[in-house]
């Protein structure tokens, strides 16, 4: 059985910063390119960052670009995001997800196993 379990999330100010690390099981880990997603009520779920099976390839929504930082841990089986630089526009639901087959396609079909999410929040 294949799990994600998304942590890290919480209330953060203006200009703050999180870390959100996603530990995946019940799957080959090192085969898996990993996302993030977001979405916020009433929005449709949005790309945020993916890394490669590999590490050596990684992407970036423009909203996340400069300021978000994806990295893996094969020892640890985890995926971690950094934000930084918050903004309230940046509050939603956090998910992580794998893609078992291939990289570099950011629709949310192209996912294959997803987590139950965690709340970011930034207040003004």
């Amino acid at each position: 059985q294949v799990q994600l379990v998304e942590s890290g999330g919480g209330l953060v100010q203006t200009g703050g910063s999180l870390r959100l690390s996603c530990v995946v099981s019940g799957l080959t880990f090192k085969t898996a390119s990993v996302g993030w997603f977001r979405q916020d009520s009433g929005q449709e779920r949005e790309f945020v960052a993916a890394i490669s099976w590999s590490g050596r390839t990684t992407d970036y929504s423009d909203s996340a670009k400069g300021r978000f930082t994806i990295s893996r841990d094969d020892a640890k089986n985890t995926v971690s995001v950094q934000m930084n630089s918050l903004k309230p526009e940046d509050t939603a639901v956090y998910y992580c997800a794998a893609d078992s087959r291939h990289f570099g396609d950011r629709s949310a079909s192209s996912f294959d196993y997803w987590g139950q999410g965690t709340q970011v929040t930034v207040s003004s």
